[in-house]
């Protein structure tokens, strides 16, 4: 049976120190209760047996590398939320999914959790020594929980939370699968037409002697291409990838790369939505759980997953910070200023009229002055968190239509294009052909 230590004032306010032996802390403070104390403070005391559990739960670990997945963490959050709603205390519920949990990186994580909380310590100072599987803003939020008395309310908010953000995020996957499948078989198949088919065309063209049109001609230097120059094929889009890395890593590299995002024609509406989506939820979010506004500004930038929002949420902490509103810094720096990386980016993606492409969206607000009044009204009602709700539910509907939108455009745009391709190559294989068979006859 393990022994708890406590601190606790009687009836005179005097205080208390001893240590009691009860199967779990619940009836440990029950009893404290009985004896007339009240509790202030208590703890499982480590002994030689809690030594050996410690020794026991690290031999079930197991060697797990990387970190957890979103769709982990949301299932875990759901189910601790319906165990806390049923009345379990916190460690037998984190016990049970620790047992049903898969061998991994997350299993161990709640080990550790456990053992933190078996220690004295709170659940989201374990949760934080886990870093792996529960980010800041996670952390926060069980903390905001936890200081006002209403664990089980933000473990509700925070499962929907990430059930939302799966649940858009899979949507986006999803809708990305069949144009990547499309054009993968069709860049393979053009390719092997290069290499395998042509060439033999051109060697029944260059024993007959026959004179090659233009189009025939441009054939067989792009054909001439593949065959000699075949690595370049998957050779581009990874160097190009790797440049792309390469300049994110510099602070002005990041802006500009992801200031292209943005700004880049159809796409970067899409890119756009999605981190306004996301951004107004989490810190609606955060707010609604009793967050501090600062600190749930610093978790909404930093897991905003873009340079150019970081920045604005930035601005927005400091004029906090001298008394402003957050509507008023979000309006000044929704309109994000030239930047000669994003304008290389335009040039190199869209050559020749790229950077006129720029310079068109440049007085383009990423920031709508649809969110700047509603956030202006939560802020004068005291409804902040209801009307970045509204926001972000406005944004993942306009996301799922603007996807769909964009995938009903991709197939006829597919099809059109492979059949070009197709055509282009099949006339300017048959076109001296049909000569051949002409002066033949």
């Amino acid at each position: 049976m393990p022994v708890f230590q406590f601190e606790a004032m009687d009836s005179t306010g005097q205080e208390i120190k001893d240590v009691i032996d009860a199967p779990s802390e619940e009836e440990a403070q029950a009893t404290i209760r009985q004896m007339g104390y009240f509790v202030t403070k208590i703890s499982v005391k480590k002994g030689r047996k809690a030594a050996e559990g410690a020794k026991k739960s690290k031999r079930g670990r197991t060697f797990a590398i990387g970190g957890v997945k979103a769709k982990i963490v949301t299932t875990f959050t759901r189910q601790l939320s319906i165990l806390q709603d049923a009345g379990l205390p916190i460690l037998r519920s984190l016990r049970v999914l620790e047992a049903q949990s898969k061998p991994g990186r997350f299993k161990n994580s709640l080990m550790d959790v456990c053992e933190e909380i078996e220690g004295g310590a709170t659940l989201s100072e374990a949760m934080a020594k886990s870093p792996k599987a529960f980010d800041r803003l996670y952390i926060n939020m069980i903390k905001a929980g936890e200081a006002g008395g209403a664990l089980e309310v933000i473990l509700r908010r925070l499962a929907e939370f990430k059930e939302r953000s799966e649940h858009l995020k899979r949507k986006i996957k999803g809708a990305l699968v069949y144009p990547v499948v499309v054009i993968s078989v069709a860049v393979g198949i053009l390719t092997f037409i290069m290499i395998k088919i042509v060439p033999a065309f051109i060697k029944i063209f260059d024993d007959m002697d026959v004179e090659l049109p233009p189009m025939t001609v441009m054939l067989v230097n792009i054909s001439y291409a593949a065959v000699n120059y075949w690595y370049l094929i998957p050779g581009i889009p990874v160097g190009v990838w790797l440049f792309i890395k390469f300049v994110r890593r510099f602070k002005a590299g990041r802006m500009g790369w992801d200031l292209f995002t943005l700004k880049i024609p159809i796409f970067g509406q899409l890119v756009e939505k999605n981190i306004m989506a996301r951004t107004t939820r989490t810190l609606g979010t955060l707010v609604s759980s009793g967050v501090p506004i600062l600190e749930a500004l610093n978790i909404t930038k930093e897991t905003s997953g873009n340079a150019i929002f970081e920045q604005i949420f930035g601005k927005i902490s400091e004029s906090i910070r001298e008394g402003e509103t957050i509507a008023v810094p979000m309006k000044e720096n929704a309109k994000p200023k030239f930047h000669p990386v994003t304008a290389f980016f335009f040039f190199m993606f869209i050559p020749v009229v790229g950077v006129l492409v720029y310079m068109l969206k440049l007085n383009h607000r990423i920031i709508d002055d649809l969110v700047v009044n509603m956030v202006d009204v939560g802020e004068e009602t005291g409804e902040l968190d209801t009307m970045l709700y509204k926001v972000a539910d406005t944004y993942d509907e306009e996301v799922a239509v603007l996807t769909e939108s964009l995938m009903s455009l991709m197939e006829p745009l597919m099809i059109i294009v492979l059949g070009g391709a197709v055509g282009f190559i099949v006339i300017a294989l048959f076109v001296p052909l049909v000569s051949l068979i002409q002066n033949l006859t």
